[in-house]
Order: structure tokens, then sequence, then C-alpha cells
């Protein structure tokens, strides 16, 4: 899908020549993005700095260094990192403001802003509950400012515990995989158990190497994009669409060396029947991603209940009663085994729409705010099994859904976050990605929006 503004920006000519007229025309920074297979140091050649107070920890200097990055000084900067797990007073915000602002112009272009926090709700007093609290405004308002670079900027909210399952979610975030989170706080903690022998101390190893993975939707958009990328890191990919999506979906599983699974996911029957041929077929399952969803907006005052059943079917009870069979639990696959394997994943696609609910869409924002709920529940229930739930909400992705909206919409739409722009599919892709491998272990429970920092929403 084409946008003409991202279009000029990527042509220098183009850019120069607008500059020199004074036209007032937004030219966002095209973004640095890859679909390669991960690397094992995926910050080489980049020179971050890290700061902290009164230094930041030397295992996150030491993971930083790791991923390939030099650690530079204080001219140039690919990546600014903020270690402020030590700060208790309103006074100590003081030396993150130091830190920062003699650096901010030289921040390079499609460049990173991390700051390492504390849980504000596990703080020991009002004072350095405040302080934790001020750093998540800090960081939200950094990533607006630097979005007209094409820069992000994040925090990173790590519980007492939990600081080595932090690094693993540093690298990504600094990497070029994290293009579109920005302004987002991400919470690490120590609750899902793992596997002292899990691959995600191990970079060079592909991630998802053997691990099945289910992926319903996968026919075209994001799913398509996402299957690809999940395949290209080890993982077997069971391609889920509707048996009208046979020919798409065949072609994505052909291409990748996945299998084809066609099932209307709001059949009576297809619970049972997903979770009998994943243990039949596969001996299980290790990744579950709920991406297959649908739209049919109206107004409530005009919409029938065949308009709303579908949303609430398909993209809210169908991974409910779904998931419940794959846990062996209710009346899905009958004879209460187990599918999803211990040290699994859950993945579920929301929405922003479900955080701050959109014009037309009480149905879809419904069953997206109740994919968040149900995220929040399941995942203390299956962390002892060592298995993660969470929820990504996407904001403005270039989709077939996307293109569908009046164009002068579509345009306000792609301008209203930090990075004046839509998404693509791939870069949901990359965060189901990221949150499929080992390396996600400490974040569960959560919802991680890949929106650019929409200005919709919390």
């Amino acid at each position: 899908m084409s946008d003409l503004f991202l279009e000029l920006s990527a042509n220098p000519n183009a850019r120069k020549l607008i500059k020199q007229l004074g036209l007032p025309l937004p030219l966002p920074q095209v973004l640095e993005r890859t679909s390669s297979p991960w690397e094992a140091r995926p910050l080489a050649g980049r020179e971050i700095v890290v700061g902290g107070r009164p230094e930041p920890d030397p295992a996150l200097v030491a993971g930083v260094a790791a991923a390939g990055a030099t650690i530079g000084g204080r001219q140039r900067a690919d990546g600014l990192v903020f270690d402020a797990r030590t700060l208790q007073s309103p006074a100590d915000l003081e030396a993150m403001f130091a830190f920062f602002q003699p650096q901010m112009r030289g921040l390079a272009r499609n460049g990173r802003v991390l700051v390492v926090t504390r849980p504000h709700a596990q703080a020991s007093s009002p004072t350095v509950a405040a302080t934790r609290r001020a750093v998540e405004g800090f960081v939200r308002s950094v990533g607006k400012e630097v979005g007209r670079k094409g820069a992000t900027a994040n925090l990173i909210v790590v519980a007492d515990g939990a600081d080595e399952r932090c690094l693993p979610v540093v690298r990504w975030l600094l990497s070029p995989r994290a293009a579109f989170i920005s302004g987002q706080p991400i919470d690490v903690d120590a609750r899902a158990a793992v596997d002292a022998g899990m691959r995600w101390s191990k970079p060079e190893e592909q991630p998802l190497a053997g691990r099945v993975v289910l992926l319903t939707g996968a026919a075209r958009g994001i799913g398509a994009a996402t299957a690809r990328l999940l395949a290209g890191e080890g993982a077997h990919v069971v391609c889920l669409d509707r048996p009208e999506d046979e020919a798409p979906v065949s072609a994505v599983a052909r291409q990748i060396g996945g299998s084809v699974l066609l099932q209307d996911i709001s059949a009576p029957d297809a619970p049972e029947h997903i979770a009998r041929t994943l243990r039949d077929e596969h001996g299980g399952v290790d990744v579950v991603v709920h991406n297959a969803g649908v739209t049919r907006d109206k107004t409530l005052a005009k919409m029938d209940p065949r308009r709303w059943s579908q949303a609430i079917d398909i993209n809210l009870d169908a991974v409910l009663r779904i998931t419940s069979a794959l846990l062996g639990e209710g009346d899905g696959d009958g004879d209460g085994e187990r599918v999803l394997r211990d040290g699994g994943r859950v993945i579920c696609l929301s929405s922003v729409a479900g955080i701050a609910g959109n014009l037309g869409q009480t149905n879809y924002a419904a069953s997206k705010a109740g994919i968040i709920g149900f995220v929040e529940s399941l995942a203390p229930a299956l962390a002892s099994h060592g298995v993660t739930v969470n929820a990504i909400a996407p904001g403005f992705i270039e989709t077939r859904m996307t293109a569908a909206i009046p164009a002068a919409i579509r345009t306000v739409g792609r301008r209203l976050s930090n990075l004046s722009q839509g998404g693509e599919p791939a870069d949901i892709g990359q965060l189901v990605t990221f949150l499929a491998s080992p390396g996600s272990a400490g974040v569960t429970g959560r919802v991680v929006r890949a929106c650019g920092g929409a200005f919709i929403g919390a």
C-alpha cells in the first residue's frame, strides 16, 4: 500500500527539493528494518552509550557489548541506554536528564533510546514509587521527540530477581527488529519457570529450532509475514486458515516448509480438530499464535446481531475455546490431554482498539479488550509450566484491512504516531517471533503495543 510522503522521504532529491521550497509536507524517516535470520551479534557496528546513577549495572553494559555494540562516548550514538534502577527520589531524576540532554542532538537516525527501571508498584515508599513512575512519562515523551528521526524510545521495567531476563529484551529493542515499537513500557519478571538449558543464552543458535508453531490466519498479511519469520528461526509452522483460503495458505506453507491446517476456527468442532491434529501429526505444539480475526464495523445503533456475534465469536471466543482444548480443559479435545508443551508460548493478537476503543467498532474493541483480560488471567496459571502468555496490540499496520479505510482517514492514521507512518505486517511478525523465543521468558501476562507510539490509547 502506497504512502506518498514516505516514498518522497526515501528519495534524497525529492527530500532536498521540498526542504529548499519550504513546503510544509511531513516527511517521515524511512525505518531501518531487517528480514534476515537472527544474528549472534545484532548490534555489530553500532555505537551505544550506556549510563546510570552513579554507574550502570556492569551486567547491562556487558550484555550490550556481547550483542556486538561498541560502548561509545558522547558525540554520536546509535543508541542511548540509561539504567534507572537505583533512582530513589525526584532529585535523582536529574541524573537521567544530565545523561540524555547533551546527547539528544547526536542521536543517529533510526537510533534507539532505552531506559531500564524497577516497577513502581514494588517500591518501598510513595517517594520511590513516584520517582519510578516519572521515568515512564519521560520515556514516552522522548519517543515523541525522536520519532521524526525514525528513532524509538522504550522502557524496560524489571522486577527484582529478573535482571538476567531483561538482557534479551534489551538486545531486541536496540535492534532493527523493533523498528515499530516506541513509547512502550515492557515489564520483565521471573514468574515463568525457565529451563536452565534453554537456548536464549545462546543467540548463535536458531531460537525456534525444533519447535512446532500453530499460526491462525496464516494465508496473508500479518499471518503470512509472521509465518516466514518464524520459519526463518527454525520453527515448523502449522499454517491454519479457512478452507476458502486453501490456495494462499498452501502457498505460504510450501514456501516455508510448513504444514497446512484448514479449519474455520469458529466452528463448534474446531478446538477438538485442531488439538487432535497437533497431537497426532506433530506430537504437540510449542507456540500458539492466535492471529486470525475479522472486523464487522458499524456504529452500535446500526449494528445487527450477526455483525456483533461474528466479531466476538472469531476474535475472542474461538481463542478461548482453542486454547482450552490445547491445555486439555473443558470439552475441547475430549480426553483432557495437554497438547501445549511445557516451556511453550501463547501469543494473542489484540489491538489498540481494545485499549482505547474506536468509532464504529464496539464489537471489535470488545473482543480485543477481552483478549487482554484473557492473557492477564491465564499467564499466572501457566507460569509453573514455563509457559508465557502475551498479547500484541497493533496500531496502524499496512494491510488489506487498513487499505479499505478512506484515503484521507488512512493518511491521518499513519501520521498519528511518533514515527509518522504505518507499520508493516513484518513488524508484528518480528514481535511475535521475539515473544515466541526462549529469550522472552521474562515477559508474560503483558500487552505489548506495536504501534509506533500511536497517539491513541495508553
